[in-house]
């Protein structure tokens, strides 16, 4: 299986910023207001140092002199000033986590809708857990970083440049000397940068796995206790763990390092700063309280700095997360129906193969020239070895995916020119894995046609031989189905799926090994029903069990993805052939 990791192209942290941005536009008035309050902020509180100067130099840093009401002044001026910034970075901080959480669940409804929309191929060589992981962690990581970063980001590119202004005002030699420093801690900024952002998108890439291996084992609990196989899986969950916690450490011990290096750079810029200014100020060119604004505003110059780069890890962090999110949005959604696509109408049930050919891999064919057609409201049953080819017919009937060569035809029309919409809705399907969703009873029978009235839904469950089942519940139709159908056995689960098919009045019908999971006298209830369910439609019906398709107009033996032997039940016994031994193997 070609990976994900292999088939994508070198990662262009631009492109990922670009589409964060695309999601920011849409809220351009928020965001807007957003910076707008950061502004007025952070002008307040670089307003704080110069007031602090002011009031020293009042208190006699120039003349000896005490002036008790122009300190006091400057003092409330200055308490004025923090304080109005601490209430607006209040009122910024809640209206940028209201702005992230609704980014990032447009961002999530996006991801949603792409998952529903991709081609089965993409779902089905994907790990579940790692799809989870996108639309959960990877989202989390993105929204912690828009709600803390986006702040520290604009209040930080404020707080630079006024404060270099501020500073320059005062002193220009001074800011010079300061600034000898500045680009050290640029260069050592980029350097880290580049040298922790492989670190982080590899962590990303260890969760999704381990969240992946996790959601596998998860699915086979009762198989692995079965086996008594608890302590080799906990063995490799071990490998996987540790994987992922030395990528974690290696990327969070990376980054580590950036804010107290930074720092240290920073402190010894304060250190020239300090000393520098001291002897401006013995030799009478500075004044007290303007060098300890100069100090203040150096501080307040170097702190975004210091806070940048140990911001890079959580930007990493959500970059990678986001760059995850972006590759999935970037995958092709299944194709879209061809231009001038008809919608099936009155269909009759007429099925053809004509020399079908599909992989499901390059070089790998799983069915070769199939050729076959199925009457109106016939029963087409298909039999074979696993691996046979036999659930291939219907991922191809429904257009999961399409053949490679050949063309498969309804009513005498290519399903490659009819809406797959239209072609779905022909049929009615129970597949050997069932699938209910938390809701009631009522509800999962009626999935594929919500508008049915209850007595639909309880005639349903009658054919299917699961209405005494269900009205024996507390809430009867309206008992509540637990997530996973946990409070179900699987052969209930699958009778409400068979009830839920007998539900939809569809012209075609594909049973997938429909009775696997039901036992032999479950299976003898329910077979008049099925015949019921059969009656009147073009039906598919893949089997192992033999006794359930002798009545078929059609028996397909299919092996290596070719039909060996077809006809009826009677006549393929006759043939003392590949049948006739897989019969007498079931009921010898």
């Amino acid at each position: 299986m070609i990976t994900e990791e292999k088939r994508a192209k070198p990662k262009d942290y631009r492109k990922t910023l670009r589409g964060l941005l695309a999601y920011l536009r849409r809220e351009w008035i928020m965001l807007l207001f957003a910076f707008s309050l950061i502004l007025v902020s952070n002008v307040l509180a670089l307003w704080g140092p110069q007031l602090s100067g002011q009031a020293i130099d009042a208190m006699g840093g120039n003349s000896g002199q005490l002036n008790i009401p122009l300190t006091v002044q400057k003092a409330l001026l200055m308490l004025a000033a923090y304080s109005g910034a601490a209430i607006l970075n209040y009122a910024v901080t809640r209206l940028v986590v209201r702005l992230s959480q609704r980014v990032v669940k447009r961002m999530r409804q996006d991801t949603f809708n792409k998952i529903v929309e991709l081609p089965l191929a993409y779902i089905d060589t994907r790990q579940t857990g790692d799809l989870v992981s996108r639309i959960s962690y990877d989202l989390d990581v993105v929204s912690q970083s828009l709600t803390h970063d986006i702040i520290q980001i604009g209040a930080s590119v404020i707080t630079v440049v006024g404060s270099l202004i501020m500073m320059i005002r005062l002193s220009l030699d001074l800011s010079l000397v300061f600034l000898l420093i500045v680009p050290a801690t640029i260069v050592f900024t980029i350097y880290r940068i580049r040298k922790t952002r492989p670190l982080f998108r590899k962590r990303s890439k260890k969760l999704g796995e381990m969240n992946g291996y996790v959601e596998e084992i998860l699915y086979g609990q009762k198989t692995i206790r079965a086996y008594n196989q608890e302590e080799h899986f906990a063995s490799e969950f071990r490998v996987r763990n540790i994987d992922s916690m030395d990528a974690y450490f290696k990327a969070d011990y990376q980054a580590s390092m950036n804010g107290p290096s930074v720092t240290l750079i920073s402190n010894i810029s304060l250190a020239l700063v300090s000393m520098f200014g001291a002897l401006l100020f013995i030799a009478g060119r500075f004044s007290l309280g303007n060098l300890t604004a100069f100090i203040l505003y150096s501080r307040r110059f170097s702190g975004p700095i210091n806070e940048v780069a140990a911001l890079i890890a959580e930007l990493q962090s959500a970059l990678s997360a986001a760059e995850r999110v972006f590759t999935l949005l970037a995958e092709p959604a299944e194709p879209a129906d061809k231009d001038g696509a008809l919608d099936l109408t009155d269909v009759k049930g007429e099925v053809e193969f004509d020399q079908v050919s599909f992989a499901y891999e390059p070089g790998k064919p799983v069915i070769r020239n199939l050729n076959l057609k199925a009457k109106a409201q016939s029963l087409t049953a298909v039999v074979g070895p696993t691996g046979a080819g036999k659930t291939t017919l219907v991922n191809l009937l429904m257009r999961f995916y399409d053949p490679q060569a050949g063309e498969i035809r309804i009513d005498g029309y290519p399903i490659q020119d009819v809406t797959r919409s239209s072609l779905r809705q022909s049929f009615a399907m129970v597949l050997q894995d069932t699938w209910l969703f938390q809701g009631s009873i009522r509800d999962n029978i009626a999935y594929g046609k919500p508008e049915a009235s209850l007595e639909d839904v309880k005639r349903a469950a009658r054919a299917a031989h699961i209405d005494a089942f269900i009205e024996a519940q507390p809430n009867g139709y309206d008992t509540i189905i637990s997530d996973g159908a946990t409070n179900l056995s699987q052969g209930q689960k699958q009778l409400l799926t068979i009830a839920r098919a007998m539900l939809l009045d569809s012209p075609l019908l594909i049973l997938d090994e429909a009775t696997s999971n039901v036992d032999s006298r479950t299976e003898i209830k329910i077979q008049d029903a099925m015949n019921k369910l059969i009656e009147g439609r073009t039906s598919f019906v893949i089997a192992h069990r033999l006794s359930t398709i002798q009545n078929a107009d059609t028996i397909l033996l299919v092996s290596d993805g070719e039909i060996i032997e077809q006809g009826t039940h009677a006549e393929l016994l006759a043939n003392k052939g590949a049948y006739e031994d897989l019969y007498r193997a079931q009921f010898a």
